[in-house]
């Protein structure tokens, strides 16, 4: 496991749409056969988590990455709306910028909700880029399974800039270790980690603002989950069941949802699979992709 400072010495920052972007790319770009793989994370952490399967995925495929607007190492305004939609128009200016034209998703957590705004418009003709698969994680892809844990629901509440000032690195971890699984639990190292990233350029400030994701899943839950009914490309699903965010619960509404449901059940690990597991995740990707060609 590397440190956030070296992840940051390995990535450059990038003026995106306005704002300091921090990102990492890797892999040969040259590799033509292959699309390129974006990955997206979730809430609140950053491309950070990715660490752990970075050196196998960037031996097969030319991957990049990103800290979204208000996450990680990137800038976090106090004055900015933090719509799905905005992050979504920086991956896109990013892809672009990046002469990447065509991509495969591998997304987390609060990113599954910006690789379903991508795949939306792939499905309704308003984006230029071509997605070729997309890969869920652990994440609230539908609001009625959504299960938002108590500092989640107070961010939410009109106390939520007031609850975002007390949150303590003890907090933190303890709200962290209720979320892996029982015998995957975070350690120091990732607690320290995760906590760095958080809390760097004042990202405690922004936490409340940056929690309306959940609302706006409700608002747009027809596009977003109909945008993987509708969806022309693969899409698989690998999840933790012990996770009390988005675990069994979730599994099981896919499964009815979805059709055709293509899903790998992880039964031991909880809402942070690729950081819990990082090489049974990276298999489990390697095998969906060699699967769909």
């Amino acid at each position: 496991m590397i440190s956030v400072k070296q992840w940051e010495q390995l990535g450059q920052y990038e003026s995106i749409n306005g704002r300091q972007i921090f990102t990492r790319c890797g892999g040969d770009k040259d590799n033509n056969d292959v699309a390129a793989l974006l990955l997206i994370h979730g809430y609140p952490s950053a491309s950070w988590d990715w660490e752990g399967m970075w050196d196998e995925l960037t031996e097969r495929y030319y991957v990049l990455t990103l800290d979204m607007l208000g996450f990680g190492l990137s800038d976090k305004p106090k004055d900015a709306r933090y719509l799905i939609s905005e992050q979504a128009d920086i991956f896109e200016a990013f892809l672009d910028k990046h002469n990447v034209s065509s991509y495969h998703i591998l997304a987390h957590d609060y990113g599954d909700t910006v690789a379903q705004e991508l795949l939306a418009r792939q499905v309704d003709g308003s984006s230029k880029l071509t997605i070729h698969s997309v890969c869920f994680l652990n994440g609230g892809l539908f609001p009625e399974t959504h299960r938002p844990i108590l500092i989640q629901k107070l961010l939410l509440s009109p106390l939520g800039p007031l609850v975002s000032k007390l949150i303590n690195k003890s907090k933190f971890a303890t709200n962290l270790q209720r979320i892996f699984g029982p015998h995957t639990p975070p350690s120091d190292k990732v607690i320290d980690n995760l906590w760095q990233l958080l809390t760097h350029n004042n990202g405690l400030a922004v936490m409340h603002k940056l929690i309306n994701y959940i609302p706006q899943r409700k608002k747009y839950r027809q596009r977003w989950v109909g945008a993987i009914i509708d969806s022309p490309v693969p899409v698989k699903l690998i999840a933790g069941a012990k996770d009390p965010i988005s675990g069994q619960h979730m599994i099981e509404r896919y499964r009815t949802l979805i059709p055709d449901a293509d899903i790998t059940v992880m039964s031991d690990l909880g809402h942070y699979p690729q950081i819990e597991d990082a090489d049974a995740i990276t298999n489990a990707y390697l095998n969906f992709r060699d699967s769909t060609g």
